[in-house]
């Protein structure tokens, strides 16, 4: 039997949203992605504008922040290498104003940049990237809902550990770039009780703190601290996201299994 041509390699963007994508699929965006940097402390996205593009994180940490009176802001989800900055670009495409909230950069990092408009016209005409995008934002919201809740209801040396947590699920590092005061603002609360939750989980040996750097030392022993919502937040992108990554990655297999056989 004659050989078939080898099928093309699997994509890797370094964004985890974009590589559960198929090759056809990513194939549309691919020549409208462009790599940009996004330095700590720089605004993605914000409430005063419409935003012109969409950002998927290579590295780095997003911050979601909503505004309060007064001028303050707290945190209500991040976002890394597993998902998208610009979620209203495809939930609002068409309507005018911009959304009540900021997207800040808190670890600098690397992203793949596309135009807003071409993104909702994707959503759109492609029913995958619709079902993964919609898939994605159900995750986001799971993490929004229980962050509120977390921030009700929950000890602040618990939603501490839950913050920590979330970011080390981003980065490659055990090390967070964060002072006790940055930590207070984006949880809402007061800095005694940032420094209070701190010096427990010092005193655990869990962290280390020093100059505006915390290092998670246990990691599993920061997981028992913290409460539930940690957790949720976990499982629910998993099971939204994880299994699509690796249904992808069985196709591709069974794909170049069958071509083997071919060839033989």
């Amino acid at each position: 039997m004659q050989a078939t041509s080898p099928a093309p390699a699997m994509h890797v963007s370094g964004n985890l949203l974009l590589d559960a994508l198929s090759d056809a699929a990513y194939r549309k965006l691919e020549p409208h992605l462009e790599v940009v940097p996004m330095p700590v402390g720089c605004v993605l996205s914000g409430s005063d504008n419409r935003p012109t593009h969409v950002y998927f994180p290579r590295t780095g940490i997003v911050s979601m922040l909503m505004p309060l009176e007064g001028g303050a802001s707290e945190e209500v989800a991040v976002t890394g290498n597993e998902g998208l900055i610009g979620v209203s670009a495809f939930l609002e495409h068409g309507r005018g104003g911009a959304p009540p909230r900021s997207s800040v950069v808190q670890h600098a990092g690397q992203a793949l940049r596309l135009p807003a408009r071409f993104l909702a016209e994707q959503f759109d005409r492609d029913g995958e990237f619709q079902r993964l995008l919609l898939r994605y934002t159900q995750a986001l919201i799971t993490q929004v809902a229980q962050t509120v809740v977390c921030n009700r209801h929950h000890r602040i040396a618990q939603q501490l550990c839950r913050w920590l947590l979330l970011r080390l699920d981003r980065l490659p590092v055990c090390e967070i770039n964060a002072t006790q005061e940055l930590i207070a603002t984006r949880l809402g609360v007061r800095r005694e009780g940032i420094t209070a939750a701190v010096a427990d989980l010092r005193r655990a040996e869990l962290i280390r703190l020093q100059r505006g750097r915390v290092t998670v030392l246990d990691r599993s022993g920061l997981e028992r601290k913290a409460c539930e919502c940690y957790a949720v937040i976990r499982k629910e992108y998993a099971r939204l996201l994880a299994d699509k990554r690796a249904s992808r990655s069985s196709r591709q297999r069974s794909q170049r299994r069958r071509e083997t056989l071919e060839v033989k």
